[in-house]
């Protein structure tokens, strides 16, 4: 599963069985930031419906690669997402991921009022889809290498 985490909204992307492709599924909404009860719930719940294996969490560091407030809340909420689903959790950097998201959306020609409906979805998507090639391309270059969870970056 990937997530793309954002103050209000969570994008949701789940891959195919065989870890090739990710697919978009969902955008949680809610309506303050700090409450997350119900999207940890939410998110236990796909993980339970779709067989999730492990979760990367989306990880929006500063362009200069510093750790600013977001990607700080990010590392906290990656933290009850272990907590809440006892699921491996992988950091991944997702900078730039919006800014492809919104260029995929308008080169697609979804109007401009109904990109936020799903702009966090495919910025999960390019997450996840990320972390999958990355981790086949891992595999491929060294067949010996396990294919656990890659360490947090």
């Amino acid at each position: 599963m990937g997530l793309d985490y954002g103050s209000k909204t969570v994008g949701v992307a789940i891959s195919d069985g065989l870890l090739l492709t990710a697919q978009g599924t969902e955008t949680i909404v809610r309506t303050q930031e700090n409450k997350l009860r119900k999207t940890l719930a939410r998110i236990r719940t796909l993980c339970e419906e779709y067989e999730v294996g492990e979760i990367v969490l989306g990880f929006p560091k500063n362009m200069n690669n510093t750790v600013g407030d977001r990607a700080e809340k990010s590392l906290e909420f990656a933290e009850m997402l272990r907590k809440r689903t006892g699921l491996p959790v992988v950091m991944w950097d997702e900078r730039l991921t919006t800014v492809e998201a919104e260029r995929t959306l308008m080169e697609s020609g979804v109007r401009r009022e109904h990109r936020k409906e799903y702009v966090d979805r495919i910025a999960a998507v390019f997450i996840l889809q990320g972390y999958l090639d990355r981790r086949r391309a891992g595999a491929a270059a060294d067949p010996g290498t396990e294919n656990g969870t890659e360490s947090e970056k």
